[in-house]
């Protein structure tokens, strides 16, 4: 005792050489986590910050408002009002009543502008202008001789300058537009002629070809996907959960179930472009199932996903304790009943989520997709019926935006951004969902 007090070295008060470098080793220890943490969070608000910069402004699309005189001469010459004879005029016919009524406005409202004829005006209104009012003129043919107020789309290039997408600079080697069409605009604009608005059709619409970027949207792409996860989810859940049970509590330890579970494990790391060949080579050229159809998707991200979905649904059976199985068979219960009516229901929290992380996984899959078709294709309609939703030909959202953002017309890579923003609101809304029902059916013992 009083040699300890001799030694202040030696004492319990007195921190040693080993003492202070284990405490500087923990501080170390939580200076970098802290750090990486901090780091991470700075990417990602970095990376939301891009997105959402770059993405908004495809929720926003630049209108033209004009009176448009349908007149009776061009698009029903014999007055008869036959619906077959309308239906003969083609966009084409209606192409130069547009670019007439754009033209008598600027008249009208006394803009100065160096441009004579009405086909100048062609550099300012999209090339979906004209389908969009010969549609409403088949639908509604008295409309014919009338003059009504049409809202239709602006070009992508006139968009982009109201955004600041485009500048007088950028358009010098335009052939399409000039730095006076812009001069035009900016009359227009302080005119209430053309303005920005937000653009529905941009969530409902579909895809349009590489002339009309403007009138492009994400809404089949989202039908397309909606239907291909409904594939996965009634395929995938059932029969990744099925095996689960039979592997974790029913299966025999042998050769073989271990042979079962190495390869479930490598499947779980194989790149999903294998499994896009693997659908390409059963789904389409052996079963011969229809092209860029969501059910082949569904079937192939289906492949691709129960792997994940198996080793989350045992990983869960396996984190109920033995006791509950034990007590359970003790009072009389078939091996059967004590899984289904005890385990099974304890362990669902961690199945219901390790199933919707699966399903996110797939639906931001895009190899797999180019594999069979789904990338490529223009889908012009909703699907027809709820059938033709799994085999009507069509998109996915992570295909389209691949799609968008590989086209030459800045437009696009707007809208790429703003599909973005979309597929992270349905993720969002699948994690939401995963909370929930994980908080639904959890149960402590």
């Amino acid at each position: 005792m009083s040699d300890a007090m001799n030694n202040p070295a030696n004492s319990l008060l007195v921190q040693d050489a080993r003492t202070a470098k284990r405490n500087a080793a923990e501080k170390r220890f939580r200076f970098f986590g802290i750090a990486a943490i901090t780091t991470g969070l700075v990417f990602l608000v970095i990376l939301l910050t891009a997105i959402f910069s770059n993405g908004t402004g495809a929720f926003q699309q630049t209108f033209l408002t004009v009176p448009v005189h349908l007149d009776e001469a061009k698009l029903d010459k014999a007055g008869n009002r036959d619906i077959e004879d309308i239906k003969k005029v083609s966009t084409f016919g209606y192409n130069p009543l547009i670019q007439q009524a754009v033209f008598d406005m600027v008249q009208a409202q006394g803009i100065e502008t160096p441009f004579t004829k009405r086909g100048d005006m062609k550099a300012l209104i999209s090339a979906s202008a004209a389908a969009q009012l010969r549609d409403e003129v088949i639908a509604n043919p008295d409309l014919i001789g009338q003059t009504i107020e049409f809202r239709v789309l602006a070009t992508s290039r006139v968009d982009g300058y109201l955004k600041g997408r485009v500048t007088r600079e950028s358009v010098e080697r335009d052939k399409n537009i000039d730095a006076e069409h812009f001069d035009l605009v900016d009359g227009l604009r302080d005119a209430g002629i053309v303005k920005k608005s937000f653009n529905w059709d941009f969530i409902t619409g579909a895809d349009a070809s590489e002339s009309r970027p403007e009138q492009a949207g994400m809404g089949v792409a989202m039908v397309g996907s909606f239907f291909m996860m409904l594939v996965v989810l009634l395929c995938a859940l059932p029969i990744g959960v099925a095996a689960s049970i039979y592997l974790e509590e029913f299966a025999p330890q042998n050769r073989w179930t271990d042979l079962i579970e190495v390869n479930i494990s490598n499947l779980a790391a194989v790149p999903s472009i294998v499994f896009g060949i693997l659908g390409l080579a059963v789904f389409i050229q052996f079963a011969h199932l229809p092209q860029s159809a969501p059910l082949v998707g569904g079937l192939v991200l289906t492949l691709m996903t129960l792997p994940t979905i198996i080793i989350s649904t045992r990983a869960s059976l396996k984190a109920v304790p033995p006791s509950i199985r034990d007590a359970a068979l003790g009072v009389g219960a078939s091996k059967m009943q004590s899984v289904f009516h005890h385990v099974l229901p304890l362990a669902m929290p961690g199945i219901l989520t390790g199933t919707i992380i699966g399903l996110a996984q797939a639906l931001g899959e895009t190899a797999p997709l180019l594999l069979i078709g789904m990338v490529g294709y223009i889908a012009s309609d909703m699907p027809d019926g709820f059938l033709g939703g799994f085999l009507d030909p069509n998109s996915a959202m992570p295909a389209q935006i691949y799609e968008w953002a590989k086209r030459a017309d800045p437009a696009y890579y707007e809208r790429a951004w703003g599909g973005i923003i979309i597929l992270l609101m349905f993720l969002m809304t699948m994690n939401i969902i995963a909370v929930i029902l994980r908080r639904r059916f959890e149960r402590r013992w």
